[in-house]
């Protein structure tokens, strides 16, 4: 692993990179300033909190508990600053749980989903 401090429009980050196996699934990294966080799954479980990348509401869901998910298939569409985001699958599974519903405003890191 190595860390590298990058600016962005004017705000400083600090990022670790580090080499993975291809056929991992990890949901994607939130950056705030000179932190990083990236949800990883349970111990005890192969679940994946699909959390928010940014502020905003939920426009529509084009899940339901229970349904199978392929990598990079659409989740859920969020709404921030008039542009419609997203939210897009981190690996084929499961969704198990839903954990928001249409029209619901989020803040950056909300829970969104599971999958498995």
């Amino acid at each position: 692993m190595k860390k590298y401090k990058v600016n962005v429009n004017g705000t400083d980050y600090e990022i670790v990179l580090e080499v993975i196996n291809e056929t991992e699934c990890h949901t994607p990294v939130t950056l705030t300033p000179n932190s990083i966080s990236s949800p990883t799954p349970t111990a005890t479980s192969r679940s994946y909190p699909i959390k928010s990348p940014m502020p905003g509401n939920i426009l529509s869901l084009h899940i339901t508990p229970g349904k199978p998910v392929k990598k990079g298939e659409v989740l859920m569409i969020l709404e921030a600053m008039k542009m419609e985001n997203e939210i897009l699958s981190p690996c084929d599974g499961q969704v198990t749980t839903i954990h928001v519903t249409q029209g619901t405003t989020v803040e950056s890191g909300s829970l969104l989903c599971v999958i498995e």
